[in-house]
């Protein structure tokens, strides 16, 4: 299905106001280091945390323009990707200098990110991906005398994948601040056009991702996967075509930043001439989780305002991510890099492989409040699954309500106990909360994920995650568009054959509060 099938009619909401100037350039997400660097992580990037939005570049004329989109009615457990027409945008044309998107409630609170969050919003302006945001929120910010050059003729789409992570209704709008410099101002007759180029490890796909699995990284790498470089297998089914580009004329790359989810370590953006490699700017993860680098309570670093690159016609620009995988399983990853570039070789720009590029950036806010419930910490709030009594033996699990049926932790006070499987064989799950058929705006998808038992506290952003001693995942169970969601495209999944004997819990991915247990026993 393409995106034209997808198209709706659109909600919006158009709202003009002044807003305080602020931020730089960027793009998207997140990552995760070994627990034991946890306090070392924590304790570097603390004076990050209250750091402010970079300040804006400001100009004669410039306006502060402010629009939300909406309100959306979020369904329980939405995790649905859709694409809308906009014409939420300036009425003149120009330049835009700074583009900063978010998610609020119809009340104008931003949600908690652990309850409800922007997975990601793409503005696909002349049919292209141009500003993009993720959980982390990181804003674009040109540098000094740089601008996308906009008209009202230009068709705007707006790609989006709202995440409710409860089984709640809700109302919100899409939020994006503009700074704008119309054409007729004097000062734009100096601003020199930037042009959006998407590198994406998995791309362009709608919904390209990969699975970063723990043991994936080759021995020499200690845990740390880089995709698409370490694919092996059926992992490189996965590598798409945007994560290189030839550059078809002597250009000059300006600004990017990197997005990733949490495991991302780092994207690095590379420069290829014929045998020689050059690195040209690594975009880091830098976190303010108390728990390490495992949530959403993150900041992307973007290139500096002077950083300029030269890159020659023939030359070949590349992608890749790197995921921390010692720990934990990532799933339904990304990597992406969107570079900003000049036709030409500007005055004042470096040329890669004849003198060094500062690759380290800056940046673009600090600590978010929406990512202050983390999670894991204090009593438990579930049953110790490890504790159970387990002499239940159905061979399948309905998953139905948000609740896994036979061996979901919270039933536990009911008397019921957990499901036993016999070593050699299997338990299979089935999600009736997604038939085939149903309108795909109202599936809701659920995994079984393997996480470290007792896998029994308080759901927040940085936990339940993927620690299980054994790793399985059933992917996204249920039914979508194909190509255009992240269903399986099936109701059920079996439980491996090769599990030891012991007591194996689990969790939704998606809708984290749902935690389930089952035990496997010998012959």
């Amino acid at each position: 299905m393409d995106c034209v099938t997808l198209l709706l009619r659109p909600l919006q909401t158009p709202e003009l106001m002044p807003r305080t100037s602020v931020a730089l350039l960027a793009a998207i997400l997140v990552a995760a280091i070994a627990p034991s660097a946890a306090s070392a992580l924590v304790t570097r990037n603390a004076a990050l945390a209250n750091a402010p939005d970079i300040a804006s570049v400001d100009y004669p004329g410039l306006q502060h323009l402010h629009y939300r989109y909406g309100p959306i009615s979020i369904t329980p457990g939405q995790n649905t990707i859709v694409f809308r027409p906009t014409t939420l945008k300036p009425d003149v044309p120009g330049y835009i200098t700074r583009f900063k998107p978010n998610l609020t409630y119809t009340n104008g609170k931003v949600p908690r990110v652990d309850v409800l969050h922007l997975h990601h919003g793409v503005w696909i302006m002349r049919l292209y991906p141009t500003f993009a945001v993720g959980e982390e929120k990181t804003i674009y910010q040109f540098p000094q005398g740089f601008g996308y050059r906009y008209d009202p003729s230009d068709t705007w789409i707006l790609n989006y994948m709202l995440h409710n992570l409860l089984p709640n209704r809700a109302q919100v709008y899409i939020t994006w601040d503009i700074d704008f410099l119309p054409a007729s101002e004097p000062a734009a007759q100096s601003i020199t056009e930037v042009k959006p180029q998407w590198m994406d490890v998995s791309g362009l796909r709608i919904y390209p991702v990969f699975d970063a699995l723990r043991g994936a990284a080759p021995r020499s790498k200690n845990g740390r996967y880089t995709f698409p470089d370490d694919a092996r297998g059926a992992q490189k089914a996965n590598i798409g075509p945007a994560h290189e580009w030839t550059v078809p004329k002597d250009i000059t790359l300006v600004s990017t930043a990197g997005h990733l989810h949490p495991g991302g370590l780092w994207t690095d953006l590379k420069a290829q001439r014929g045998s020689s490699t050059q690195e040209l700017f690594r975009s880091e993860a830098k976190y303010f989780e108390p728990a390490g680098a495992v949530s959403w309570d993150v900041t992307m670093t973007a290139t500096k305002p002077d950083w300029r690159v030269a890159l020659n016609k023939g030359d070949t620009l590349k992608v890749s991510t790197t995921y921390d995988t010692r720990s934990a399983s990532w799933y339904e990853v990304m990597g992406i890099m969107e570079a900003w570039y000049a036709d030409g070789h500007l005055d004042g720009a470096a040329d890669p492989f004849s003198a060094p590029v500062d690759w380290h950036g800056v940046v673009t806010h600090g600590h978010l409040p929406e990512n202050d419930h983390h999670g894991g910490t204090g009593a438990p709030i579930l049953p110790n699954a490890t504790r159970m009594l387990a002499r239940n033996r159905p061979t399948t699990v309905n998953i139905k309500d948000f609740v896994y049926g036979a061996g979901d932790l919270s039933l536990v006070a009911s008397g019921r106990a957990l499901p036993v499987v016999r070593q050699g064989q299997s338990l299979t799950f089935r999600n009736l909360d997604s038939p085939q058929g149903r309108d795909p705006n109202l599936a809701v998808y659920h995994t079984i994920t393997a996480c470290r038992a007792p896998c029994n506290k308080d759901t927040g952003v940085a936990y339940p995650i993927a620690n299980g001693p054994v790793t399985f995942d059933s992917g996204e169970l249920g039914f979508g568009p194909q190509g255009a969601t992240p269903a399986a495209n099936r109701a059920t999944w079996s439980t491996p054959k090769n599990l030891k004997p012991g007591t194996y819990t689990y969790f939704c991915r998606i809708h984290p509060f749902m935690r389930g247990a089952f035990r496997v026993v010998r012959r």
